[in-house]
């Protein structure tokens, strides 16, 4: 699932408008680096269009994993302050909406019912994410979903209910910005 539905289902439209003005809308060519790993990540990023690549040793594995629109990078880094655990380069012509680390660090630490969503946002997040590698760890693969069990990973109704209008927030992120 896209990661700016985590974020968006739990922010307000104010919230949402507070991101798009204090951010900066970035256009790529394929090849270019977004996030070096090893290196601190300066910004949290949105992917509104095109496709990133995501490689390196924090990555597992060979070969790299695709982002499509919707994703969210930086978000770790920006919780433990460490620095990036893999590398991001654009896949193909790529726009993505940058919002700058140091400003979202003072949104954060002088408005608490924002921080208090946006933190919020990214733990359920990370929780899904978690659920999801221990299931994959435990079974090897991922596993046919069978309809009448219930599943550690499920989205509870309420957190549905957010995804919707985070997918509708997202849609007016996305027309505004790539309208530009």
């Amino acid at each position: 699932m896209r990661k700016v539905l985590y974020l968006l289902g739990q922010l307000t439209d104010g919230d949402v408008e507070w991101l798009i003005a204090h951010g900066g809308k970035e256009g790529m060519v394929p090849g270019t680096i977004l996030v070096r790993e090893g290196q601190s990540v300066n910004a949290l990023y949105i992917l509104l269009d095109g496709t990133l690549e995501v490689s390196g040793t924090g990555v597992g594995g060979n070969q790299a994993v695709r982002l499509g629109c919707g994703e969210v990078v930086g978000e770790v880094s920006l919780v433990d302050g460490r620095p990036a655990s893999a590398t991001v380069t654009a896949g193909t012509r790529a726009v993505v909406l940058a919002i700058p680390r140091a400003e979202l660090t003072a949104k954060l630490e002088s408005d608490p019912k924002f921080a208090a969503r946006f933190y919020r946002s990214l733990a359920i997040f990370l929780a899904h994410r978690l659920r999801a590698t221990g299931q994959r760890l435990a079974y090897g693969k991922d596993q046919p979903l069978d309809e009448d069990r219930a599943y550690d990973d499920e989205l509870d109704a309420h957190l549905l209910d957010n995804l919707h209008m985070a997918g509708s927030r997202f849609d007016r992120v996305l027309q505004r910005l790539l309208a530009e």
